[in-house]
């Protein structure tokens, strides 16, 4: 919902710096101009890949789960299996416009599948949110999985290392209020997905 007054807040780029722009990422830093005409500078922003999250269910009501390593943290987290969105245009970020870019729901059926080895029949869209609306442009796409059979082994990419761990409801809970379920997307998933 636009409000008429919004564009009264809005920031307008007086110059951007890109400090790293790969295939990966791109990070900037930029000089704004705020809507009382100061500025400032140095803002920090970047670009990476959308990206899937699962709460998948198998056929006994148990939920999947991925054990990795997060370098951000520097430790091994609980999370969701999830993934980024695959690219044929050289990049791995970034707005595409055609049709390069791999369908989110493509993408969570992939990771799901090379993550844990799951297929399933029953899918449901929960939301699609900005990642860190502060900083970045990506958006993660959520999904609900339920029914999962078993297809196959996993599958996992070069820099992928993790373990598959089935989670009953109350443990992802008590994982969640003790500050072990780590990922932000991936509680606010949960939560969609108790509500769907």
């Amino acid at each position: 919902m636009q409000n008429p007054t919004d564009k009264s807040l809005e920031w307008e780029e007086i110059s951007c710096e890109h400090i790293i722009k790969d295939e990966w990422i791109d990070f900037r830093k930029s000089k704004y101009r705020f809507p009382d005409g100061s500025t400032f500078e140095p803002y920090y922003s970047y670009s990476r890949r959308d990206y899937v999250v699962i709460v998948a269910s198998d056929e006994d009501g148990k939920y999947l789960c991925v054990r990795q390593y997060r370098q951000g943290l520097k430790e091994v987290t609980t999370e969701f299996p999830a993934g980024g969105i695959e690219r044929n245009d050289g990049r791995e970020y970034g707005k595409s416009q055609d049709i390069s870019a791999e369908a989110a729901l493509d993408a969570a059926k992939r990771e799901l599948r090379e993550e844990t080895g799951y297929e399933s029949d029953e899918w449901q869209h929960l939301l699609t949110v900005p990642s860190n609306a502060t900083m970045a442009d990506n958006y993660g796409h959520i999904y609900v999985a339920r029914n999962c059979r078993k297809v196959s082994g996993q599958s996992l990419d070069e820099t992928e290392f993790l373990n598959v761990i089935k989670l009953s409801a109350d443990d992802i809970e008590s994982l969640i209020k003790e500050g072990k379920f780590q990922q932000a997307v991936h509680i606010t998933a949960w939560l969609l997905s108790l509500r769907a």
